[in-house]
């Protein structure tokens, strides 16, 4: 296995990996907290939630076996050569834990919050009944001939294939709401930050080892970081310009949406003169002091 030719560079790619750690691993910690704070999880797309499981499940798989297993890696070298280096560091193991349990989590508050009619799709599950299909399939018929670099290799681009849909159904959601309401964009940020750091992390390594390699060696990890970045800039987008003026304040508890829902009906109330409707209202902000 190859090692690095200057320390500077080898010192880059830990920093840039664990920058691109720390910014996917906080993403989620946003809309979690959103969602705890409004007790509610209307606005979040559940089908990109339920996609994204499956999607670090996989990914986890692929990175675990390649960083954790021997077996695996000289099937890696066998294929690409001695001379190269894995291109899984301890940072993406650990990337994918955390957020196949932070996923989870977001799961179980959509089970228990205010959830306003919204459901899986039907789509997004006929997806994840063919992807888990597929994916047995392949268990199936690498067993006998212990193909594992193979199978662990389907697993990167069923994380792939799904992270290339995921992001579409709150994407299109955002769009017919004319709204982000709901959808934390600190997520975004993160998510962006972390998948230029990716890409950098990958960048600085094939420097160092003059070669590209590990670019298609771990075409998944890329492709990862490009589709995030894609869509993060589609997401800032909606968020920052097309529906700037269409964000309203959620509130974040019951006693503030009480407020808000006498607030509106006191505006739908005819009243002789504004000054009557002013002394209203201010009835009701008394009340909430």
């Amino acid at each position: 296995m190859a090692s690095w030719n200057w320390i500077p560079l080898e010192i880059a790619y830990e920093i840039l990996g664990w920058i691109a750690f720390a910014s996917w691993a906080i993403a989620l910690y946003p809309q979690i907290i959103l969602n705890f704070r409004r007790k509610s999880v209307v606005g979040l797309n559940f089908d990109f939630v339920v996609l994204n499981l499956t999607k670090h499940s996989s990914y986890l798989v692929y990175n675990a076996a390649l960083y954790f297993s021997s077996t695996v890696q000289n099937q890696y070298l066998l294929k690409f050569g001695s001379g190269q280096m894995i291109p899984v560091a301890a940072n993406d193991v650990a990337f994918s834990i955390h957020a196949v349990l932070l996923t989870a989590f977001l799961l179980f508050q959509i089970a228990i919050y205010e959830r306003g009619g919204q459901a899986v799709s039907k789509i997004s599950l006929l997806i994840l009944s063919v992807v888990w299909l597929v994916a047995g399939v392949c268990i199936f018929h690498a067993l006998p001939t212990h193909s594992w670099l193979w199978l662990i290799s389907v697993f990167n681009f069923i994380a792939v294939f799904l992270t290339a849909i995921k992001y579409t159904p709150q994407a299109f959601m955002n769009f017919k709401r004319k709204s982000t309401d709901g959808f934390s964009i600190e997520f975004i940020l993160f998510d962006f930050s972390g998948g230029v750091a990716n890409y950098a992390q990958m960048t600085v390594q094939s420097i160092d080892q003059n070669s590209w390699v590990n670019f298609h060696g771990n075409i998944g990890k890329i492709l990862l970081a490009l589709i995030s970045i894609f869509f993060d800039l589609i997401f800032m987008c909606q968020h920052f310009i097309l529906y700037r003026q269409k964000r309203v304040a959620i509130p974040s508890n019951i006693k503030e949406k009480e407020s808000l829902v006498k607030c509106v009906d006191l505006q739908m109330i005819p009243s002789k003169n504004s000054e009557e409707k002013q002394s209203l209202m201010k009835c009701v902000d008394s009340e909430n002091v």
